[in-house]
């Protein structure tokens, strides 16, 4: 449990600028301060578990606390959690119902357009933040909407429940 909390005040302090999609090319993005997830509480059982995966590694096609893609990330949570949801971001991009931004709730997923194509997705944890799986040689970290990388390529918020 120690080492645990350890690790999600590293990763919260050692958050650095955000990158590219799951399958795109590593991108500078700006810097920006997220809030720390300790003051978070899960109420959706999906994001519970994805926080629960904070710092597991990044892996290609990975979808196991002992890597996770970004929809590898979402498919393990949602189904851990007892939903059905498809393996890739495609295909959880085209099978989950629309959601207006201004009705985003934890739990939703978010879905960016990077490189011309949908090729990155993470769970709407509320406040702006949201959890994924950014990019080879990172780990399940908490980014924040607020950062205009982040924000300009926000494509669709889905929900499956």
């Amino acid at each position: 449990m120690k080492r645990r909390q350890q690790l999600l005040t590293f990763s919260l302090l050692a958050l650095l600028p955000m990158y590219g999609g799951c399958s795109s090319k590593v991108q500078n993005t700006q810097r920006t301060a997220a809030a720390p997830a300790a003051t978070h509480t899960a109420n959706h059982p999906a994001t519970l578990i994805a926080t629960r995966m904070l710092g597991a590694p990044y892996r290609y096609g990975g979808a196991s606390p002992q890597g996770f893609d970004c929809s590898g990330l979402v498919y393990y949570a949602y189904h851990k959690a007892g939903y059905k949801v498809p393996r890739t971001s495609q295909l959880q991009y085209r099978d989950s119902l629309p959601v207006k931004k201004t009705h985003m709730r934890e739990g939703d997923l978010l879905f960016f357009r990077i490189e011309g194509k949908v090729s990155h997705v993470g769970v709407y944890l509320g406040n702006n933040q949201f959890i994924h799986a950014p990019a080879s040689g990172k780990r399940v970290s908490i980014a924040s909407l607020d950062n205009r990388y982040w924000n300009k390529r926000l494509t669709k918020t889905g929900r499956f429940f």
